[in-house]
C-alpha cells in the first residue's frame, strides 16, 4: 500500500514571506444561477392529435376537474386554442376523457393528425390552452441554451 503525500503546512509567518504560496490564494468561487421556483398552478401535458382531432390526457382533465358530458366552448387567438367551460359550449367532453379540436380551427392554427401538442391547463381559470407545433415556435428561443459551456450550435 502506498502512503498519500500530504505537502506540510507552513507557519502563517512563513505563508506571508514566499510570494509563490500567496500567489496561490483565489478569489471566492463563482455562486450558481438559480433556476427560479414556479409560482404558477399550470398544469402542463403533451398530446398527440389524432386524424379526426381528438386529444387527450388524464393528468390534464383531472387537474381541471374536467369529467364526461361537461360542455365547452374552443376560440382561437395568434394560433393557440383555447378551451373553457360553456354551459351553451357546443363541444363536450368524451366519456373516455377526450377533447375534439374542430377541424376549422385545427386547420387555422396548421395542426396536421400526428401533431404534438402542448397542453396547459389552469385549474383556478379552469381553461386549457392548446399550443400547436407553430405557436411554439413562435414563444420558444431559435437556439436552445447551450448547458456544456461552450458557444451554441
Amino acid at each position: 500500500m502506498i502512503a498519500p503525500v500530504v505537502p506540510p503546512l507552513l507557519p502563517a509567518s512563513c505563508r506571508m514571506a514566499v510570494p509563490r504560496v500567496v500567489a496561490l490564494v483565489r478569489g471566492p468561487l463563482p455562486l450558481p444561477i438559480l433556476i427560479p421556483r414556479r409560482k404558477s398552478t399550470v398544469v402542463y401535458g403533451l398530446s398527440a392529435v389524432d386524424d379526426r382531432g381528438w386529444v387527450a390526457d388524464r393528468v390534464i382533465m383531472r387537474a381541471l376537474g374536467w369529467s364526461a358530458g361537461l360542455r365547452l366552448d374552443i376560440r382561437e387567438a395568434a394560433g393557440v386554442l383555447t378551451v373553457f367551460t360553456d354551459s351553451e359550449g357546443v363541444y363536450q367532453v368524451t366519456s373516455q376523457g377526450q377533447l375534439r379540436l374542430p377541424a376549422p380551427l385545427r386547420h387555422r392554427c396548421g395542426l396536421n393528425a400526428g401533431d404534438r401538442v402542448l397542453l396547459a391547463a389552469d385549474p383556478q381559470r379552469s381553461r386549457l390552452a392548446v399550443y400547436p407545433p407553430a405557436a411554439l415556435d413562435t414563444l420558444l428561443p431559435q437556439q436552445s441554451p447551450d448547458t456544456t459551456g461552450g458557444e451554441p450550435a
